[in-house]
């Protein structure tokens, strides 16, 4: 009885250890459990991004000659394209050394996933705000230091027909009914928002965002053109000596 006993103290030792250790992994991180979900989901998100960047690089080609309006045109399509759950595009926090796949989608299911695109706001490229919520302390935690970011910080949304770079204006803690922050301002504008404080879901904390580089998509159209006549200037170059 007394080595049964003592094989249970041991058992009940061990799962105590465990148990602290998962809550100190979660106060100072994030929930590991979910975590591990949310990365694999990740990878399967980032092999369905492969698959939309070639098909909109097909897409870029057809539009190639529409020149009002051709971002938006790529924006609707992707919008088409993908269902709800499914890879969007790639948000990029540079300052914050995160980078994650984005979901279409801002409900349960789709946020395990990683951050999620509000569907009734704009996409990039499209006249709007384009709108992101993320989780702060569960499933990889992604917007967990957003917090940190600060007037002029740049927030990259990498989408399969372009790269657009917005540099931060303010963030601000508003409550869960705040439904204005997701309205057109007249500019486009990013918005990613996440509950706030730290395990709780009392308030909200929202970044504000500005596009403020140009539009990768169309730099690719301008080198392609530059490459063209570089090429063609060579040719004549070659056939005059």
């Amino acid at each position: 009885m007394r080595v049964i006993g003592r094989f249970i103290a041991s058992v009940l030792m061990v799962t105590g250890a465990l148990l602290i250790a998962d809550v100190v992994v979660t106060l100072l991180w994030q929930e590991p459990v979910s975590a591990l979900i949310a990365h694999r989901e990740q990878s399967h998100l980032s092999a369905q991004l492969r698959t939309l960047d070639r098909l909109s690089a097909a897409d870029e080609r057809a539009l190639a000659r529409v020149r009002r309006g051709r971002l938006n045109a790529l924006a609707r399509r992707e919008r088409a394209r993908v269902g709800t759950g499914r890879a969007l595009g790639r948000i990029h926090l540079p300052t914050l050394g995160r980078s994650y796949v984005v979901v279409q989608g801002t409900d349960s299911s789709s946020l395990r996933k990683g951050p999620g695109h509000y569907p009734d706001t704009s996409l990039p490229g499209e006249a709007g705000t384009v709108a992101i919520a993320g989780h702060r302390t569960t499933y990889l935690a992604p917007f967990r230091t957003i917090d940190n970011l600060h007037p002029g910080d740049p927030i990259v949304l990498q989408m399969p027909y372009g790269r657009f770079t917005y540099r931060v204006q303010e963030s601000r803690v508003v409550l869960p009914t705040a439904l204005w922050v997701t309205r057109n301002v007249g500019y486009p504008r990013l918005v990613l928002s996440a509950c706030t404080p730290l395990y709780s879901a009392s308030h909200r904390i929202v970044v504000f965002a500005k596009l403020a580089a140009p539009i990768e998509a169309e730099s690719r159209e301008a080198s392609s053109s530059t490459t063209t006549t570089s090429r063609a200037s060579a040719t004549t170059s070659t056939a005059s000596q």
